[in-house]
């Protein structure tokens, strides 16, 4: 892996795909309206869709440890079936459960590959992007 990661930009289409479909079917349903959580939480999350996508010279080190790469592959699988399934068996349902699993899983998936990269940017826009993101989810109930 190079300055391109292939596997962060699949990893991010998946994550996309079930958050674009709700974004159509569910259109403004934002009930929680703090702007500066709103702002974190975006710069949290287009950091961490760049920083999944692009590895920037001198801020990462690659897969610091002995079979780095399974890690990161078998890692963010995990995660990323767990969010799947989680939108998919949660999806008619707005409780607890759902908002902190659908806020927790992603956040998970850009700290994991950030620490499995070692990708400080990535890190530190992971923690951004989960403390607005869990916030918002379960401030939107």
């Amino acid at each position: 892996m190079e300055w391109f990661n292939y596997y962060g930009l699949i990893i991010m289409a998946v994550v996309m795909i079930p958050n674009i479909i709700f974004a159509l079917k569910h259109k403004g349903e934002n009930f929680y309206k703090n702007r500066a959580a709103f702002i974190a939480k975006q710069i949290g999350r287009y950091g961490c869709f760049f920083f999944m996508i692009f590895n920037i010279p001198f801020t990462w080190t690659g897969y610091w440890f002995l079979y780095g790469e399974a890690v990161y592959l078998i890692g963010n699988g995990v995660f990323l079936f767990a969010y799947c399934l989680t939108w998919g068996v949660l999806w008619k349902k707005s409780n607890l459960v759902k908002a902190l699993l659908l806020s927790v899983l992603p956040s998970l998936i850009f700290f994991f590959s950030g620490i499995v990269i070692g990708s400080v940017p990535l890190v530190v826009c992971s923690i951004v992007f989960a403390a607005s993101h869990i916030l918002i989810s379960v401030k939107n109930l």
